[in-house]
């Protein structure tokens, strides 16, 4: 069947989220399943030790569950983000891509998930990229059941021609520039016990 962009933008059944939250799981990776972002929220900050390391994608997702705005309330936790923007990038360029690099915590999304379990995220600059895949401690991705496609080729699609136009028009407004799949991540299995969760939200969430 041929997906359509008004389709990317369907939640999935509660059959369909059941059968890929165990899917997920099948992969090492745990799965919490929530209605909306403000239970999203309250899960994710849940696990979040006080004090703790934290860095985040620029994520739609996050802002959306009011993620980003909690994580980065400097009274709590220890946000990378601050941090970083205060840094001077041509003189602490390698101290920025260490702090980039390894988080204990990581937070963001992706941008599809296939029904067999498989996340797939793509970025133009790929900076959260590796610590998703494997340098930072713990990862925790908020993910909208509108995501949830059949196969890697509908994830693509969902890449190429629903999220990207999306982000390019952001883009462009903020820095007149266009965007771009700069690399794309499919994350399979997770190796590490314990260390990436899902938590899957009923309710469209993000883009």
């Amino acid at each position: 069947m041929t997906q359509t962009r008004e389709d990317f933008a369907i939640p999935a059944s509660e059959e369909t989220i059941q059968r890929v939250a165990q899917r997920i799981r099948e992969r090492n990776i745990e799965v919490v399943v929530v209605d909306d972002g403000d239970q999203a929220r309250k899960v994710v900050l849940e696990r979040l030790p006080e004090g703790a390391e934290v860095h985040s994608a620029k994520s739609k997702t996050l802002q959306d569950a009011g993620i980003f705005d909690a994580i980065h309330d400097a009274s709590r936790y220890d946000a990378l983000r601050p941090r970083i923007f205060k840094m001077e990038r041509q003189t602490q360029a390698r101290e920025i891509r260490k702090l980039i690099a390894g988080p204990d915590f990581m937070l963001g999304s992706v941008n599809a998930v296939t029904e067999d379990g498989i996340l797939v995220a793509a970025s133009a600059s790929s900076s959260q990229l590796g610590p998703y895949a494997s340098t930072a401690g713990k990862v925790i991705m908020v993910v909208g059941s509108q995501k949830i496609v059949p196969d890697l080729e509908t994830a693509l699609k969902r890449i190429h021609q629903y999220v990207l136009p999306w982000e390019d028009a952001q883009v462009r407004k903020v820095m007149n520039i266009g965007s771009f799949v700069g690399k794309t991540l499919l994350i399979e299995r997770e190796w590490v016990n314990g260390r990436m969760t899902v938590i899957l939200v009923r309710k469209p969430i993000g883009i």
